[in-house]
């Protein structure tokens, strides 16, 4: 039997560059970015730190190259960093943080991917000659590992107030922080507010085929430049992966509420699979729990690809994800569930 046409919801970064992005790289102005010379990559940068409140932006190839500049900016090796047990700073950078910063990890076990004021206090209880000192705290938004959910504004801004009160800086990996704006209404500026660097990923929920920011003062920012060069992140005539991401800017990010109405869609039209535990979607991710079914995740994985033309992650050891983005339709969604109902049935 044969397997039919995939239907890719293994993540946001699969997407394709759409005609009129493909056109705008074509057309793109480039000059040498490593000078700063290329006006497309400066002009980026300017309309992002606008838009963040922030005084300067630095294009980098990479939003783990974005949070590993933030994580050597803001500590020393041996210091220590609070942050959530599933963030994609601590689990998904190949250990980067340490590898790079030599920062260890304090980690604080959540529900949702959001710690309060209490918890980061207990963390820097007791300090003595033998813990390390903690010098900086870590939020992401949305937190990925926990389902695409939206930090509260207050919650948030509590957090880093309570931080910085306590000589801590503050990093946001504001990897997918559109679709946090798109599903509240809140601004990119406004969940920013707090924090001393702020990560932005172009190439997830927005389209692009690479790239990302990162986000701060004059001063943090003229030595991440130093630390880009140190890390092999500066580039040349950057103006075409600029033009993809001037281009997802300017189309690609109010659609996103696409994103979350197909995940919405696909999250209810899974619910009613026998031994599908299928956590609530708040933007455009939709977790299940397959315990039930007796199936780890990565062989579900495998067999959904190979046997049905189905592709999601595995996250857990019973957990399988499932990303709605640019390159899938509602009928898509539809689809997609409704093999997952016979190949289940």
């Amino acid at each position: 039997m044969a397997v039919p046409d995939l239907i890719d919801l293994y993540s946001d970064t699969v997407t394709r560059p759409t005609p009129g992005m493909r056109q705008a790289i074509a057309n793109a102005e480039v000059g040498d970015e490593q000078r700063d010379e290329d006006p497309t990559t400066m002009a980026l940068q300017l309309r992002t730190a606008a838009l963040l409140g922030k005084e300067r932006a630095i294009f980098l190839p990479s939003a783990t190259m974005a949070n590993a500049l933030a994580t050597r900016l803001h500590t020393r090796p041996g210091e220590a960093v609070i942050m959530d047990a599933d963030c994609h700073l601590l689990n998904s950078e190949a250990g980067g943080m340490a590898a790079h910063s030599g920062a260890i990890p304090r980690i604080i076990r959540t529900e949702r991917g959001h710690f309060t004021p209490e918890q980061v206090a207990v963390e820097l209880q007791r300090p003595n000659n033998y813990r390390p000192r903690t010098t900086m705290l870590e939020c992401e938004q949305t937190h990925n590992g926990r389902g695409g959910t939206i930090w509260p504004l207050d919650q948030l801004q509590a957090v880093c107030d309570f931080a910085h009160e306590n000589g801590l800086k503050t990093h946001l990996d504001g990897a997918r922080l559109f679709n946090a704006t798109v599903a509240t209404g809140i601004s990119p500026a406004e969940y920013g507010a707090g924090f001393d660097t702020i990560t932005l990923c172009l190439s997830k929920g927005l389209g692009a085929p690479t790239g990302a920011l990162l986000l701060g003062t004059n001063e943090a920012m003229a030595e991440a430049r130093v630390l880009k060069q140190l890390f092999g992140g500066a580039m040349r005539q950057s103006g075409i992966l600029a033009a993809a991401a001037v281009y997802a800017l300017d189309h690609h990010v109010d659609r996103l509420a696409e994103d979350h109405e197909n995940a919405q869609r696909l999250a209810k039209n899974l619910a009613d699979i026998p031994n599908f535990k299928v956590e609530p979607a708040e933007t455009n991710m939709v977790f299940v729990d397959i315990s039930g079914t007796g199936m780890t995740g990565p062989e579900m994985r495998s067999r959904l690809r190979e046997e049905i033309g189905v592709h999601v992650s595995a996250p857990g050891h019973q957990r399988l994800r499932l990303v709605t983005h640019l390159d899938v339709s509602a009928d898509d969604v539809d689809e997609a569930a409704e093999r997952i109902r016979k190949w289940t049935g």
